[in-house]
């Protein structure tokens, strides 16, 4: 346990600080610098993102993931078609509920909180046994999501432009810290017991369609009900301590019932599991139930330090940018903190290593690194230059996903699998917590607080768009050199055989 409560003290560190440093530094080199209970707001923010993030991290791995493990090899091991999908779904659609980025964005739009978490998590669940069928069908992973992607881009010509950045950002932040262990498990266990010579692809195929899901029943939400939509995330100003102990309380109060929500209906399923089907070792449960605590309050300190603090910072470093004379700097200033951001989140060092394994080596870690960084800094940049230019939302994403997809037919279909996922990947907390309240201050400066969903949002689809080209074209490159490697050698070996019987010819 001590070397594990190591490992999540680092990762969280590392994930919080870099970018706490850059903020501060930015905070004071612009014009208006946040001073007094305002700034130490952000400080107390900070650590209750770092001790959030340990304990909800630790609590995930001793609680979340064995139970997503245990449930996806009970009900693999039933090889039972129906109940595997049923259960699926389920799963799809409470821990989709419990995802912290998934509650970030859904305080941040208020109005229609409920309505967001609940289409999302339909679609989490409903798409999970998409995935998991394609498996039982051994359908190809490119031609699915080809279809997918095809009916998304058709149903979003029937809906108002002004939803179509908001549907697609919630693609982005569904597939996390929460979902992952549960989706990747059950997608192993079933890939491994209906297709193993697939496994690797069906696995990583899994979480790909999945993200899939919330965009097009956002999209169909949308259409039907078009519901009016305000935003909820507003800035704290703290005049005295008093004020600012009470405002955390007060938020801390409030995520601690959230959460409880969010968490109550995942620990009820597997305990009632457990009690039925299961029937683990008492300490084993004991173990996964204190880790379920861990969760819970790591969850609700991270989305206090979120709403009451860091958040805050964001939308007010946004605003001093865009009003800045030479306003253009929001570009390069938002590339930069986006490069900072995705090498702090734990998840794609994780990934690398992944990646490094089933490539044998041919995809170092590091490359992969420097490409989703350079993946990051494009996906912010482009989303910068939307809110001062006014782009169009699918402007950017129809060709950014028309181009994925062509790529998938060509790469080894691993990669296609790994790129799909890494989406998800990049656009973890930091992104959610920090970039889009970014993007939402510069926005309300620079055309309006009406032009927020239009204009800000859309910031985290870039960045679960840009990977899916970027990691396609690095397995395009292994593909390439690795295809020259053989022919080398196969030529070396041809031109040695022939000097040989030369030699022979002239005895």
């Amino acid at each position: 346990m001590n070397n594990i409560l190591k490992d999540k003290i680092k990762d969280s560190l590392i994930s919080v600080l870099p970018i706490t440093a850059v903020i501060l530094i930015l905070n004071f080199v612009l014009p208006n610098a946040q001073t007094g209970f305002n700034l130490v707001a952000f400080f107390l923010g900070s650590v209750l993102l770092i001790l959030g993030m340990i304990l909800y991290s630790l609590g995930s791995e001793i609680s979340l993931s064995p139970i997503g493990e245990i449930v996806g090899n009970r009900i693999t091991g039933t090889k039972k078609i129906s109940i595997i999908l049923i259960v699926g779904f389920f799963i799809g659609f409470m821990v989709t509920i419990a995802e912290p980025d998934l509650m970030v964005l859904g305080n941040q739009l208020s109005s229609i909180k409920i309505e967001l978490i609940v289409t999302i998590a339909l679609g989490v669940g409903l798409f999970l046994v998409i995935a998991l069928l394609r498996v039982f069908l051994k359908i190809n992973l490119n031609i699915v999501l080809l279809v997918l992607y095809a009916l998304v881009f058709i149903v979003a010509i029937f809906v108002d432009n002004k939803y179509l950045a908001m549907a697609f950002d919630s693609g982005g932040v569904t597939t996390g810290a929460i979902t992952v262990p549960f989706i990747m498990a059950l997608g192993i266990g079933v890939a491994s017991t209906f297709d193993s010579k697939n496994r690797d692809e069906n696995s990583f195929g899994v979480v790909a369609i999945c993200s899939v899901g919330p965009i097009f029943f956002v999209i169909l939400l949308c259409m039907i009900f078009k519901p009016e939509i305000s935003f909820g995330a507003n800035m704290n100003d703290f005049s005295s301590i008093t004020d600012l102990l009470k405002g955390f309380l007060v938020t801390f109060a409030h995520c601690l019932k959230e959460v409880a929500i969010a968490i109550l209906p995942i620990s009820a399923f597997f305990l009632i599991g457990n009690a039925i089907f299961f029937k683990l070792p008492k300490q084993r449960i004991t173990r996964i139930i204190v880790g379920l605590v861990y969760t819970y309050i790591g969850l609700s300190l991270f989305l206090t330090g979120v709403n009451a603090g860091f958040m805050s910072m964001g939308i007010n470093l946004g605003q001093r940018l865009a009003a800045l004379k030479n306003n253009w700097l929001l570009v390069p200033v938002g590339m930069v903190i986006g490069a900072f951001i995705v090498l702090a989140e734990p998840a794609v060092h994780v990934l690398c290593k992944q990646v490094e394994q089933i490539s044998n080596g041919n995809t170092k870690g590091k490359v992969l690194l420097i490409a989703l960084s350079v993946s990051m800094m494009i996906s912010v940049g482009l989303a910068m230059t939307r809110i001062l230019t006014g782009i169009p939302v699918y402007y950017i994403l129809i060709p950014g996903y028309a181009i994925s997809i062509v790529l998938a037919f060509v790469v080894p279909k691993t990669y296609t699998g790994i790129a799909f996922d890494s989406g998800g990947v990049a656009s973890g907390p930091m992104a959610t917590t920090f970039m889009l309240p970014l993007a939402i201050g510069a926005a309300t400066v620079f055309s309006g607080p009406e032009s927020v969903l239009t204009s800000a949002y859309g910031l985290v689809a870039f960045i679960a768009l840009t990977p899916l080209i970027t990691l396609q074209i690095l397995g395009l490159v292994v593909k390439i050199k690795t295809a020259g490697k053989e022919k080398s050698t196969k030529t070396t070996i041809k031109l040695y055989d022939n000097d040989v019987i030369e030699l022979n010819s002239e005895r």
